[in-house]
């Protein structure tokens, strides 16, 4: 009879603990290869909405009244009619989510990251983006990622090893982050910084392992791209600090005041009662982008990447003095449809309008514009999400220019300070608890009851 000594154990509990780990592994993995072509799919899909959105405007402008309020309308009842949750950027999902991640609320959770609310998030901002939103597709992608995951782990048969669904859905939001940029180690970031207070650990290795493998299957497909690419930020006056944090205040408070409007406008359509309200208030801010597109200026339009690289690119680094208002007129009017859209890209645009401009006041060389662009641009996403060191992670690997990572931070740090002046909490804050509130209330809600349309969000 064959007898078992103490290293006969230890390999057989070694093994045990090595097929368990890989088991554990896989979910996230697939998952991450799901994320990263999907991300892929849809940035490509965003890129064709936004060159149809261009065609217009550069060959029949005045299709613009009709396209746009066309589109605005189709987005928004796409989002009212078969997935609410799916509304807005994504990312105050998938932070309710994951505190709601219990197998008690999975009820709740599966009303914020689900397939359907997958489609629905890229049929709506598609949508939205063809008829001139301002909107950008990162957000988006966050909670199209998180829904990947958690459809993921729902899948895994019963004898499977146990995965936390708050670490799936975690990892998940960092990996599609880290997709929709290219920004693998903004995505750790974002994950510790604005997901989740829990000890970095616990989860670690999963997401690594999720970054690195979105990531690389974006690049594998696209080319390892910059989001934005190399601008020029050498030669630098030692006194450019200064210069940042001047254009840091103003941009970190536009980014926090932006937001305090979009809240307000929220609560106020929260009072609306009938279908006609929210169908009127769509045509009205599609109607208002679009007469700003004509009259003004089209660089109101999208999601403002093509005004970054020109500022960043170009000699023409100065801009009018109106177009960072336009950059957050646009934003507010589009996010508060109840369409689908995010407001990452829209924040750095407006951003890097408020660099450019106040460089162009300064009369600084090419090189400081640039820098202050990035400034401008780390400020405003601050102001508006309050993650400093994700902001300026994000900008610094969207450009690769590593020499300037401390006035990055400096921009972000400054923005977050001057933002707590308008508002303790961020943008995603308030519409975090929104969610969470609004899926209380369904739960509550007597079944004798006629059945509510759609809430909209409310501060």
């Amino acid at each position: 009879m064959r007898t078992w000594g103490k290293g006969g154990f230890d390999r057989f509990a070694r093994n045990k603990k090595f097929r368990n780990n890989l088991l554990q592994a896989i979910p996230f993995w697939v998952a991450s290869l799901l994320t990263g072509l999907v991300a892929v799919l849809y940035a490509r899909l965003f890129s064709l909405a936004e060159k149809g959105t261009s065609a217009i405007i550069h060959g029949h402008v005045w299709w613009l009244f009709i396209v746009s309020p066309v589109c605005f309308v189709i987005a928004w009842w796409l989002v009212r009619r078969f997935a609410p949750y799916s509304r807005g950027s994504g990312i105050p999902q998938v932070i309710a989510a994951i505190e709601l991640a219990t197998p008690r609320h999975n009820d709740k959770v599966k009303k914020l990251l689900s397939l359907r609310v997958l489609l629905v998030k890229i049929l709506s901002s598609l949508t939205m983006v063809l008829g001139g939103g301002v909107i950008g597709r990162e957000g988006p992608t966050i909670q199209i990622a998180g829904s990947i995951f958690r459809k993921v782990n729902e899948w895994l048969p019963s004898w499977w090893p146990k995965i936390s669904k708050r670490n799936m859905i975690m990892t998940g939001a960092a990996a599609g982050l880290a997709a929709a940029f290219n920004t693998p180690l903004g995505g750790v970031v974002f994950a510790v910084e604005e997901l989740t207070k829990t000890h970095i650990s616990y989860f670690k290795t999963a997401l690594f392992t999720a970054v690195i493998i979105a990531g690389l299957t974006t690049q594998a497909l696209l080319g390892p791209y910059l989001y934005l690419g190399y601008p020029d930020v050498s030669h630098l006056s030692p006194y450019i600090f200064f210069a940042v944090v001047i254009v840091a205040i103003p941009a970190g408070l536009g980014g926090s005041i932006m937001s305090k409007y979009m809240l307000k406008i929220l609560r106020w359509k929260a009072g609306f009662r009938w279908t006609r309200q929210h169908l009127l208030y769509t045509i009205g801010c599609a109607l208002l982008i679009a007469s700003l597109a004509v009259f003004v200026n089209e660089k109101v339009l999208g999601s403002g990447k093509e005004l970054m690289t020109t500022a960043l690119f170009t000699h023409d680094k100065s801009t009018v003095w109106y177009m960072p208002l336009l950059r957050m007129i646009g934003p507010v009017f589009s996010f508060t449809t109840g369409a689908a859209g995010g407001v990452f890209a829209p924040a750095l645009s407006a951003g890097a309008s408020m660099g450019s401009l106040i460089s162009g006041w300064m009369h600084c060389s090419d090189t400081s514009s640039n820098l202050l662009v990035l400034a401008g641009m780390v400020a405003f996403l601050t102001g508006v999400t309050r993650t400093p060191f994700t902001s300026a992670i994000l900008v610094l690997e969207m450009t690769d220019r590593h020499n300037v990572i401390l006035h990055l931070m400096l921009a972000g740090m400054v923005a977050s300070l001057v933002s707590m002046l308008i508002d303790k909490h961020s943008f995603y804050d308030h519409l975090k608890f929104q969610y969470m509130r609004e899926l209380i209330r369904e739960e509550n809600k007597p079944p004798s009851d006629p059945p509510p349309l759609p809430a909209m969000e409310s501060h």
